[in-house]
């Protein structure tokens, strides 16, 4: 279907890329994008634009980076680009009644959960965290709340045992443009329902920080790992072995590995066998770390860690 809508888009990191990105290949007519300013990053403190901008531009299509829309900003740009609707993925910034109300069609956002789960900024790492098996992307009709308005479309994926916040991330970005598209055909067909969100199933996922990083060890197995792939790539989950931090990235349970091994009994204890890294958790089971990051040095498997920071009999991290 060769769709003309007029569409204003609002997006700032790579998870909406995706949508944009389809978009522009369905053929709609992209009239303007809004993304965050511009942030410095890294050591040097480089001025660097959003994914989204950077998509935008190499289209050629005209970029507005406000502060904030909390005073009106948005309303001379779409009274001059008079878009049918607005789509917003991961865009960062509220939206007012002035903006919600101005479409044809309204505003509608693309967000990765099951609606009404994980309501807010941080949804793919809190179900991981949360040991969830299954979670999708939701489009919904927005209104002033958040991540409050009606469902259009969802579609669910399996999470995988093993994979992390980061692959997770990938699949459902893509995903995104995928139910994004089937959503802009029904309204175009005039075939579109709405159905209001149940407050009563709702749960919310905040933003995380470093303040989230410390992994607990008296938690069982499955919430260490849960929370090691859950925090990867960002904010990293974080313990310390020697008095120096230690970034986990990557780890799979391990119930082939004994309590009698370690020849300690705490949480945390250490133990090594063949290349391979074994901690113990709070309910004597035993996760193993595939991928750590020492502190100052890259990312490595833990086969090379261990090569330069071989274990001893009683050794533990905290």
């Amino acid at each position: 279907m060769n769709s003309r809508l007029r569409i204003i888009f609002m997006g700032t990191p790579d998870f909406a890329v995706s949508s944009l990105e389809r978009l522009i290949a369905e053929g709609h007519e992209v009239v303007g994008v809004f993304t965050q300013p511009d942030k410095p990053k890294g050591r040097k403190h480089i001025l660097t634009p959003p994914p989204v901008k950077e998509c935008a531009l190499l289209h050629h299509i005209p970029v507005y980076q406000p502060e904030s829309l909390k005073h009106g900003e948005a309303i001379p740009i779409l009274e001059q680009a008079q878009p049918d609707v607005i789509v917003v993925a991961a865009f960062g910034m509220l939206l007012k009644s002035d903006v919600l109300d101005f479409p044809k069609y309204g505003c509608i956002n693309v967000h990765a959960s099951l609606l009404p789960k994980y309501r807010g900024a941080a949804p793919i790492n809190a179900c991981i965290l949360n040991g969830e098996t299954e979670t999708g992307v939701t489009t919904m009709l927005m209104n002033e709340g958040l991540d409050t308005g009606d469902i259009l479309l969802s579609e669910t994926v399996t999470i995988g045992e093993n994979e992390t916040a980061g692959e997770l991330f990938d699949r459902l970005a893509v995903l995104g443009g995928t139910v994004l598209a089937r959503t802009l055909e029904a309204i175009e067909a005039g075939t579109l329902t709405r159905t209001p969100q149940d407050d009563a199933l709702s749960c919310y996922a905040g933003m995380l920080s470093k303040a989230d990083s410390p992994v607990d060890w008296t938690r069982t197995a499955q919430e260490v790992h849960n929370r090691i792939r859950g925090l990867s790539p960002w904010p990293g989950a974080l313990t310390t072995r020697d008095g120096s931090p230690l970034k986990l990235h990557r780890s799979v349970l391990a119930p082939e590995c004994s309590d009698g091994k370690t020849g300690c009994s705490e949480p945390g204890a250490l133990y090594a066998e063949q290349g391979r890294l074994f901690v113990r958790c709070g309910d004597g089971n035993y996760v193993e770390l595939l991928e750590v990051q020492p502190h100052g040095s890259r990312a490595m498997d833990t086969k090379s860690y261990l090569l330069g920071h071989p274990v001893e009999a009683g050794q533990s991290v905290s």
